[in-house]
């Protein structure tokens, strides 16, 4: 199978950025002025019809800190006191900010009881009184799909404590932002607005609901047939993506249930095919595979969408969209064997061709971390990456996507009774070095050890002149939390051992040298194991490698 390239930007990275900053400069003027605002006001609500489900677990701890006035949210504290105003002071990063104005501690506060739920409405009137307005961040579209679909399943239940004047404005004010998510924007938010704002329609009651639930649908449906493929890959690559869609349309299926509807085609094709690239992602120790900026999330997190996959018990698939995976009894491997993800959704992406993630009696080993490909599973050659990231204006427009990745990838399967195995290869090393680098995963089902063999193929590019050069390479393994690891005297071998086990795995090689290095990025946490070497271009390298178990 063969990856295709990601597209470069069309008319250059500035190009792009300009047409995308105006588009956006003229968008927020008008969401902002009288006349857009007096459209997404009517019809007013009949208050709510029904009471959504969402299918993420709530943490009644999480709400009974908040009830103290302590805010945890994206791993960071805001303390406010009880009954205190997290609104009205800075929040400690952004990411802390999106989550709290998403509303993402409401789930969690209506799960600690009564007076979670009366603390819960104080703060959804307080935050009207403040940024009931259009807002550039509160009301940015990724915050308020958040905040839209996390009011929607809970203000029923907030009405019942509410006077009915409070409920009125609460019915209200969920209509007129989830009218707001309809208006043109992103296609990297777009299924994930317009789900939110379904699930809103079908909460609400009256000419208001059926109205809107109607948008909203037109929308949904074409919008996840662009970002989900027909084998289940999400447009972004990201198995924590997929999971969040599946949680959105999982809720809006019982939603329209309740409603006594049937969801479109669509979206019940698009709620099977995410389940199925959840359940190819989901490791052995419960959490999901984290390539290009990829979250783990925890088991219990994803196993609460997994609860409500009628498929569930199905064999996992080897293969999906752009990866592989390798299983044995003690050993499992996901591979990536295609383009990183290009467009709206490559603000996250990854340059780490052929970069894998390999856990070993149910606990990760080696998983890249970092977004360049000095911190992935893979080969490095001359210290320079084959893809530029976006930096300066054009970045905080766009992103801080890859400008240039146009990387082809080629995979094939194979097996056999005792084993399974992969031969890869990507071009990103031609267009510099004229490099091939193919990577063979080899996993022996009976003796449940990976050999791995990397090399650097010199193509018709690097048969010239220019192929004289030495270039030096290496091949990354970055290490998991609790892996400890040991150089042998002869560099030969590394003993590799996880916190709380007795025994170990150990890695040979046949490699220059062996070496243990931070992670690649100053100040952040982490360690590889990096095997070097350095050759002529035109005569390429090799690298050959195996892991098993350690003896006794």
């Amino acid at each position: 199978m063969a990856g295709r390239p990601s597209p470069r930007l069309p008319g250059g990275e500035f190009a792009r950025a300009v047409a995308v900053g105006a588009g956006r400069m003229l968008a927020e003027e008008w969401r902002a002025s009288g006349p857009w605002r007096w459209m997404i006001s009517g019809p007013r609500p009949d208050g709510f019809a029904i009471q959504p489900r969402d299918f993420r677990p709530a943490d009644p701890d999480i709400g009974r800190a908040v009830l103290a006035g302590v805010f945890v949210l994206e791993g960071a504290t805001l303390a406010v006191g009880a009954r205190g105003d997290p609104w009205d002071r800075p929040s400690p990063s952004r990411a802390f900010a999106q989550a709290l104005h998403g509303f993402e501690w409401l789930p969690h506060l209506m799960a600690s009881g009564p007076e979670g739920a009366a603390e819960a409405l104080r703060l959804v009137l307080d935050w009207r009184r403040l940024f009931g307005r259009w807002n550039s961040f509160a009301w940015s579209p990724e915050v308020m799909a958040r905040r839209v679909h996390n009011l929607a399943c809970f203000a029923p239940r907030l009405s019942a404590r509410a006077s009915e004047a409070e409920t009125a404005l609460i019915a209200a004010d969920l209509a007129r932002q989830a009218r707001d998510l309809l208006f043109p924007g992103s296609s990297k938010t777009a299924t994930r607005r317009y789900a939110a704002a379904a699930v809103a329609g079908a909460t609400l009651r009256g000419k208001a609901g059926r109205r809107l639930l109607s948008n909203a649908l037109d929308k949904l449906s074409p919008a996840l047939d662009a970002a989900v493929s027909s084998d289940g890959e999400h447009a972004s690559r990201r198995a924590d993506v997929s999971l969040e869609l599946l949680f959105d349309l999982q809720t809006l299926d019982e939603a329209l249930i309740q409603r006594g509807q049937a969801a479109p085609d669509a979206i019940q094709r698009a709620i099977d095919r995410l389940a199925g690239a959840v359940r190819f992602f989901t490791l052995a120790d419960g959490t999901l595979a984290t390539f290009h900026g990829g979250r783990r999330r925890r088991p219990a997190y994803v196993a609460a969408a997994r609860a409500q996959d009628e498929a569930g018990d199905r064999p996992t698939p080897g293969e999906l969209g752009g990866y592989q995976r390798l299983d044995a009894r003690k050993v499992q491997i996901v591979l990536d064997a295609g383009p990183p993800p290009g467009g709206p959704w490559g603000d996250t992406a990854c340059a780490q061709p052929l970069g894998f993630e390999l856990l070993v009696n149910g606990r990760r080993l080696f998983g890249g971390f970092g977004r360049d490909i000095e911190g992935g599973a893979t080969v490095t050659v001359d210290q320079a990456g084959f893809a530029r990231r976006l930096t300066g204006w054009p970045a905080r427009v766009l992103g801080e996507r890859l400008a240039d990745a146009d990387v082809a990838v080629d995979v094939q399967r194979h097996s056999a009774p005792d084993a399974l195995w992969l031969d890869a290869a990507h071009h990103g090393w031609v267009r510099r070095h004229g490099l091939l680098h193919q990577r063979r995963l080899y996993l022996d089902l009976r003796l449940g050890e990976v050999r791995g063999e990397d090399r650097l193929t010199p193509t018709a590019r690097a048969q010239g002149p220019d192929g004289r050069h030495f270039v030096p390479y290496a091949l990354r393994f970055p290490l998991a939390e609790g892996v400890h690891a040991l150089v042998s005297q002869d560099r030969r071998s590394v003993l590799l051992r996880l916190d709380g086990e007795s025994g170990g795995w150990v890695l040979r090689n046949d490699a220059l040298d062996v070496a243990l290095e931070p992670h690649p990025r100053p100040g952040r946490p982490g360690v590889q194991m990096v095997l070097r070497g350095q050759r002529r271009a035109d005569s390429g390298a090799r690298v050959r490698w195996k892991l098993a178990p350690a003896a006794g």
